[in-house]
């Protein structure tokens, strides 16, 4: 934790002369580190790139498992991580907020905590720019103008503030029979064949 406090602090190191407002609270160790990297990236004004790059970085990542499996490893000494995250920074012309990031994770020894950093900085992008993702778990897929005519149900009754935006995915889970189960942010909204058995067989059992 000592070096998380001392380290977190270089990210950002060259601009402390901006105020940068996180648009949501992360007490996470992987969340803390998503949100030092927004605030470095939001006060260099580089968060499009840092954007760009960790894309790239997450797709590497998934197209290569050894490369994952060595970032991750417990046994690589911190050192050798830390050259080749230089290289891998030089190679792919990462910004220098994002090249500082994954020298700070290697220093650290935290880049096995990489992918669920780039989840949680993904999340506080979301927010920055207002949208509320809405996941829609189905017994078979959805197709988009189901999706899009739920997500226009929704803003119409509240779900979404003047200048929020709501982003569906569909998530398939043949175990609820049929029906919906909505989360929007926060929020689940229950409507399976599952949830609805499950209620009248509690009742039925109460009745006995």
């Amino acid at each position: 934790m000592n070096t998380l406090r001392t380290g977190l602090p270089k990210l950002a190191r060259g601009f402390a002369s901006a105020t940068v407002q996180v648009p949501i609270q992360m007490h996470s160790l992987e969340g803390r580190y998503a949100t030092a990297l927004f605030t470095a990236a939001s006060k260099a004004e580089s968060l499009s790139a840092v954007e760009q790059d960790l894309r790239k970085f997450n797709a590497n990542l998934k197209a290569d498992a050894q490369f994952k499996a060595f970032i991750e490893s417990p046994v690589v000494d911190r050192g050798v991580k830390a050259d080749v995250m230089t290289a891998v920074a030089e190679k792919q012309a990462f910004s220098a907020t994002t090249a500082n990031f994954f020298g700070l994770l290697a220093e650290n020894g935290r880049l096995d905590l990489t992918v669920p950093v780039l989840e949680s900085f993904g999340q506080l992008l979301s927010a920055h720019r207002g949208e509320i993702p809405v996941v829609v778990t189905s017994a078979t897929p959805l197709d988009s103008r189901t999706l899009n005519r739920l997500r226009d149900a929704l803003a119409k009754n509240g779900f979404a503030a003047k200048g929020q935006t709501l982003i569906t995915s569909n998530k398939v889970n043949p175990s609820i029979k049929g029906g919906l189960i909505v989360e929007v942010g926060d929020e689940t909204i229950d409507m399976s064949v599952s949830s609805k058995l499950a209620k009248i067989e509690k009742s039925l059992a109460e009745s006995v």
